[in-house]
């Protein structure tokens, strides 16, 4: 391959349509293989609370080709080093958690560019520009790399239009169990006072003309929120899936 993959999910989202995905935290390639191709339109890689790690994200990297869902890696902080070890494996998606202001917003996307523009460290032979034979990647990267920051705390809230406009941010997504728990609701994100802190953040988020994101197993709670304008929606997650059909599935029998 000669030519630099387009960003699926991030043209969508500037074509304003809705980017349906699924969570995956099993940090299992073979996983990964199967709901890549099951018609989603993303894939969260999860490195921030699963278990991870770069060599094992490049082989659900590997997976994930083939199938119809982009491959978004959550990062474990925002930490350039980190991102540039990330990058260089394919990734063109990042989801960094715990964006605060309008700053560590910055730092996220200089971490994904090129001097002058960021601090992302040069490979030449890396597997992002297909071992060099992307002639043009340096020059292209920037165009196919989205970053999308997550708001997980009432002062991140309180600076969402600062870190919407920060260029380069291509999305805010919400992290509703942080958030409920800066708020006094731990383990409680359908707590009213929760509920309508989203709400308000969606609509300012879509005020500022950037894609709103969110992670809700409900899915009348997901409809609702890409009615109100979210593109960025995240409708289940792998582990839930299995945990919750496995002991469904139990129950059946247990109690014939």
């Amino acid at each position: 391959m000669t030519e630099l993959p387009e960003n699926s999910f991030k043209r969508g989202l500037r074509a304003g349509r809705v980017q349906i995905g699924l969570w995956s935290s099993l940090a299992s390639h073979g996983s990964v293989e199967v709901i890549a191709g099951a018609g989603f339109d993303w894939l969260l890689i999860d490195t921030e609370h699963s278990a991870n790690e770069v060599p094992m994200v490049l082989s659900q990297l590997h997976a994930a080709v083939g199938g119809t869902a982009h491959p978004v890696v959550r990062v474990p902080w925002n930490d350039f080093v980190t991102i540039k070890r990330y990058l260089d494996i394919g990734t063109q998606s990042f989801l960094v958690p715990y964006v605060q202001n309008a700053a560590e917003a910055e730092a996220a996307v200089r971490a994904t560019r090129y001097p002058p523009k960021g601090i992302r460290g040069v490979a030449t032979l890396s597997r992002a520009s297909r071992f060099g034979r992307v002639k043009d990647y340096f020059a292209g990267a920037e165009e196919e790399i989205c970053v999308v920051v997550q708001l997980e705390s009432r002062e991140a809230l309180n600076n969402l239009e600062v870190i919407a406009a920060v260029d380069g941010v291509d999305g805010l997504f919400i992290g509703p169990g942080d958030l409920s728990a800066d708020m006094g609701h731990l383990g409680n994100p359908g707590h009213p006072e929760v509920q309508t802190a989203i709400e308000d953040a969606f609509a300012r988020i879509q005020a500022c003309g950037k894609a709103g994101g969110f992670l809700t197993p409900d899915e009348a709670q997901a409809k609702r929120w890409i009615e109100q304008g979210c593109l960025i929606a995240a409708v289940g997650a792998d582990i839930g899936i299995l945990a919750r059909g496995a002991e469904a599935l139990a129950a059946r029998f247990r109690h014939r």
